[in-house]
């Protein structure tokens, strides 16, 4: 089955939710606890029903979300070991409460969300758990292992992300650079969190797209070492209130790539000084108000930690 595909750019390289005081070490212990514990709209697939929310066991179905429509409260059980894929190209769309349970293993695809806002509306993604991540080996004949969310270069509208949690892709965790030079849209993600994916967490290119209050993390003993921030052209893209916790993995911020150059403006936020800062083709990285070299990345409030914490909506 084919997966949202992505063909419009190229690379040279590739706890408690709640508690914003959350260290690193109990960061590293929640997030092992959450390890070990315990129809779709216009879709095929397997649906029971529970207290709070709808579980849809992967079976390579695809999902498509309409202009206008609420997708929300459910679970998605990936230890099927196949796959799903959620679509939503149109306008004004919602996706909310939604958790997915069990490694991506399928290695059929390149993006388990792919989404845009094509007549320049407003859409919004919260409340997901995308925490078990992908199998490293998760990869495509296009050289691509799964990315959570892909936004389509057709994208000329806006998309919020807001209290997302997603872990461990052998891709990208948001890659929202596309629309850059194509439709334009934007992209604001906020109070979210991603760890230890490849290639780069959050990935933006448009000029009006930001990421706040935000933490980026990696563990270098995963062997996921992606950028934490990386902007496209045209840009500028803004970053405020965010901790870029890399271990020394990779660079922190990166501004520019394939040749274009582009502007990031950086305030209240600290990033690793040993992974850095990366400014390519001329690109600018402006370091304003606030900004410092000792982070320490936290699970934001309201962000879920568990896919049925997220699925019934619990922590709202």
């Amino acid at each position: 089955m084919a997966q949202n595909s992505r063909t419009s750019e190229t690379e040279s390289t590739p706890t408690a939710g709640r508690n914003s005081e959350l260290t690193r070490r109990n960061y590293v212990r929640s997030i092992a606890a959450v390890a070990t514990a315990a129809t779709a709209i216009g879709g095929a697939g397997t649906a029971a029903a529970q207290d709070d929310y709808e579980v849809i066991e992967a079976q390579g179905q695809t999902i498509t979300i309409d202009a206008g429509q609420t997708w929300e409260n459910k679970l998605i059980d990936m230890t099927t070991g196949q796959d799903i894929v959620v679509t939503a190209h149109s306008s004004d769309w919602t996706i909310r409460n939604i958790g997915f349970k069990g490694e991506n293993t399928s290695g059929t695809g390149s993006a388990t969300f792919g989404i845009s806002d094509t007549s320049g509306g407003t859409c919004t993604v919260e409340n997901v758990y995308l925490g078990d991540g992908s199998s490293s080996g998760n990869g495509n004949p296009n050289g691509h292992g799964q990315t959570a969310f892909w936004v389509a270069p057709d994208h000329n509208g806006h998309i919020d992300f807001k209290n997302v949690n997603i872990q461990n892709f052998a891709d990208n965790a948001i890659y929202g650079s596309a629309p850059g030079n194509k439709g334009g849209g934007t992209i604001h993600i906020d109070s979210s969190f991603a760890a230890n994916c490849y290639v780069s967490h959050f990935r933006l290119g448009t000029e009006g797209s930001k990421v706040t209050n935000s933490s980026v993390y990696v563990d270098s003993s995963e062997g996921y070492v992606g950028r934490g921030i990386w902007a496209w052209a045209p840009g500028t893209v803004e970053v405020e209130g965010c901790q870029i916790e890399m271990n020394g993995q990779n660079n922190a911020i990166v501004a520019g790539a394939n040749g274009n150059p582009t502007e990031v403006t950086v305030t209240d936020s600290d990033y690793d000084d040993q992974a850095g800062i990366s400014e390519e083709a001329g690109s600018s990285v402006q370091l304003g108000d606030g900004v410092g070299t000792d982070p320490e990345a936290v699970i934001p409030e309201g962000v879920p930690t568990s896919p049925e914490e997220a699925a019934s909506g619990s922590q709202n």
